[in-house]
């Protein structure tokens, strides 16, 4: 279902009239199109809306993983046009909002509706959800995070770490435990979101939202994040790119640290009442999905994570093997 979603995505990008737009749209449907995939594991718990999760969770990681690519590889280093842009993210999880001249400081360019498409796609979704009203303030706290994130790390480089560490010292006293790239990395993950919005397909709390936030952030979502990062630690350093992994001050800090996330992320997820299963699995699966990469394999700095799987049991061992198959057919 997430494949045949990017699919119907991609011919919708296929025909934005702007050669830029028309080429990171493109571009990050299909080199980070196993985000929709993984994100899509959420939709399997409970048949009934599967498809309609799987919607509303592949469009709203195609925004993400367009407005991405908008930021990074535009040759722009522009703060405030990052924040526009964003407000499509903010507007998609808001199914009251109306649409925003999302491309208002970069010249109005045409993108054939692309992107209001994929905001009112996420909002026709949403509104279908009988449990949103109380997921909705989790939701909205998790993605102004991200937007800020993204916001911040993709401005002029020199200007990065400074802006990051000032943003992170505002919730020091809400999360003493983590360092201000950790915390900064843990607002980059979507699956909180997408959790709240699996749980929203019945009648929910706001006890029972406020536990799933609780359960994802920081840790699970921090160890989603830390992961992608570190195998991505040789390429950045050679292309100067910002890396959370290197902010540690060693190797053995940074797998210190990865075994604490991994540890309380298993903790926190226990507090989460219905389809606990779920929620451990996706921990056990950002072990596997990430550490199969051939890119580990590539980086000796990197390799000794794989130990992560080792010490996981066999249920991470078989998602491994998994994920290499998939990694295989995709």
């Amino acid at each position: 279902m997430a494949r045949n979603e990017i699919r119907r995505w991609t011919q919708k990008a296929s025909n934005i009239p702007d050669d830029v737009l028309r080429q990171q749209a493109l571009a990050s449907l299909t080199t980070k199109r196993f985000h929709s995939d993984g994100g899509s594991v959420y939709a399997a718990q409970q048949i009934a809306g599967t498809r309609q999760l799987v919607r509303l969770i592949v469009a709203l990681q195609t925004i993400s993983d367009y407005l991405d690519n908008l930021c990074d590889r535009c040759e722009t280093y522009d703060e405030r046009d990052f924040h526009q842009l964003h407000h499509a993210m903010r507007d998609a999880v808001n199914p009251d909002a109306p649409l925003r001249p999302y491309y208002a400081l970069r010249g109005y360019p045409d993108d054939g509706g692309y992107l209001a498409d994929l905001v009112t796609a996420c909002q026709s979704e949403i509104r279908q959800l009988p449990g949103y009203d109380a997921a909705k303030p989790y939701v909205e706290w998790l993605t102004q995070r991200y937007c800020e994130l993204q916001e911040y790390k993709h401005i002029e480089p020199s200007q990065r770490q400074p802006r990051l560490i000032e943003w992170a010292k505002g919730y020091e006293e809400q999360f003493p435990e983590l360092s201000w790239w950790e915390f900064a990395a843990a607002t980059g993950s979507t699956l909180g979101t997408f959790a709240l919005f699996a749980a929203a397909q019945n009648a929910l709390s706001k006890e029972q939202a406020e536990a799933i936030w609780k359960g994802y952030f920081p840790w699970l979502c921090g160890l989603h994040i830390l992961l992608d990062y570190l195998i991505d630690l040789e390429e950045d350093i050679q292309e100067g790119d910002f890396n959370f992994v290197q902010s540690y001050p060693s190797m053995g800090q940074a797998y210190s640290r990865l075994r604490r996330f991994k540890a309380e992320a298993l903790q926190h997820v226990q507090g989460i009442e219905a389809n606990t299963n779920i929620h451990r699995h996706v921990v056990n699966g950002l072990l596997a999905m990430y550490l199969s990469d051939n890119k580990v394999g590539r980086q000796a700095k990197v390799q000794p994570a794989r130990k992560l799987v080792w010490s996981s049991g066999p249920t991470t061992w078989l998602f491994y093997g998994a994920c290499i198959v998939y990694r295989i057919v995709r």
